[in-house]
């Protein structure tokens, strides 16, 4: 073990019954890459615990809920709360990692059908990872939720499927109501192909939608300016998601295409950005201009460089362990900027690229050339943004007739 340990906990752990396994989670926690100074708090919380859990420093096999009791009692004050908690989760996945964790009993009486269904989807319908967990957390609703107390699955009935989509309309939007339904569809198919189910109970009615009822959401440009001028340069993450958000305004990238950007994504020399655009599967080299070289060079300088060269990635994570965001992240740096500009909470990140096509059709731009910016395949992907130039709809509207009053005196029948 490698790690920039204080001395205190050194001594610590070489007095300590359970040296060896404290040796070994401090590994762990290097080869995860954990920082030294994480690595130092969570040694130092754990060998406190294991006095507790292993006085005589045998290793031993734990389950979730005996370390959940373990860690309860330290809960004060409410930062301890926090810390013991953040260890507990380390160790967990160590545990989890060398095979010491006990698995819980399994209490849901739908597990292996559940787990049926899953390969179900794998085997014969070939769904991607993304899709599968969709539908895995709404059938688990449906079946925690949709089923009444009680009654078995055999005896599911059309009003009992009719009620949860009704409790779910109250919670979701339309558009994601006809893929509540879709799932509900495709599991009530697989029960009674299946034999779970005696009557076939997939002809569920889904809301009606159309192609371009309505249309994108933008944010003005002054709101934009303001989320990215709130943003603290000096905070632990400031730069990064400074970065992060200046790319979403003023290139348009879609946030599944920023999370896997790499270093060398970036060509100097030729002031251009290679980006991998994983929902078309084609390459776009963006020209950047230099204001953008310029923020992404301080960037590196003040951030990016003391993360090390272990990853590729441009954008790593604030917090440990160390290593690239995830797609899903980007949405959440934004909505904390947001909250932290004063903005509501009910902007979404995508708002960004709606803004950018808006403002390069206010400029002029071609619907062709915003279509090869932002990398949609098809101008029908591109055209609903012209709905938004409003300066444009104006000039297509046709004049109203005057109103002709009626004579006065005069009755109409």
């Amino acid at each position: 073990m490698s790690l920039d340990l204080c001395a205190s906990t050194r001594e610590w752990i070489s007095r300590s019954a359970s040296r060896r396994e404290l040796a070994d989670f401090g590994n762990w926690l290097e080869a995860e890459r954990y920082s030294s100074f994480v690595a130092d708090q969570h040694l130092r919380r754990i060998a406190f615990m294991l006095e507790r859990l292993a006085p005589d420093g045998r290793r031993r096999v734990y389950s979730v809920r005996r370390l959940e009791r373990a860690f309860a009692p330290e809960c004060s004050p409410r930062s301890r709360l926090y810390r013991f908690a953040a260890s507990r989760r380390a160790y967990t996945r160590y545990l989890l990692a060398k095979g010491r964790l006990q698995g819980e009993p399994e209490r849901d009486p739908h597990a292996a059908l559940r787990r049926d269904y899953q390969r179900y989807l794998i085997e014969l319908r070939g769904f991607a990872s993304s899709t599968r967990k969709h539908h895995a957390a709404e059938v688990r609703q449906f079946l925690s939720r949709g089923l009444p107390r009680g009654k078995q699955l055999r005896r599911v009935s059309r009003e009992d499927v009719e009620r949860y989509i009704e409790i779910r309309s109250r919670q979701v939007s339309r558009h994601s109501l006809t893929h509540v339904v879709g799932i509900l569809r495709g599991f009530m198919r697989y029960l009674y192909l299946s034999g779970h189910t005696d009557t076939r109970l997939d002809a569920l009615d889904a809301p009606k939608t159309y192609q371009g009822e309505q249309p994108p959401k933008s944010l003005p440009w002054s709101t934009v300016r303001r989320l990215l001028a709130s943003i603290d340069r000096g905070s632990k993450a400031g730069w990064r998601d400074l970065c992060i958000l200046h790319l979403l305004a003023y290139y348009g990238l879609r946030p599944s295409e920023v999370a896997p950007l790499r270093l060398d994504s970036i060509d100097w020399d030729a002031s251009a950005l290679h980006v991998r655009q994983r929902k078309t599967r084609s390459d776009l080299q963006l020209p950047l201009a230099a204001p953008t070289l310029r923020l992404l060079g301080q960037y590196l300088t003040h951030c990016r460089n003391s993360q090390g060269t272990a990853h590729p990635e441009l954008f790593l994570r604030a917090r440990c362990p160390n290593g690239p965001i995830e797609r899903t992240a980007v949405q959440d740096i934004f909505q904390k900027r947001a909250r932290e500009a004063g903005l509501s909470p009910s902007i979404h990140a995508y708002q960004l690229r709606h803004t950018f096509a808006v403002r390069l059709l206010a400029r002029g731009v071609g619907i062709k050339a915003i279509g090869d910016v932002m990398g949609h395949r098809s101008l029908l992907s591109t055209w609903p943004y012209l709905r938004l130039d409003m300066r444009a709809l104006r000039g297509v509207a046709l004049p109203v007739p005057p109103v002709r009053r009626r004579a006065e005196g005069v009755r109409h029948a």
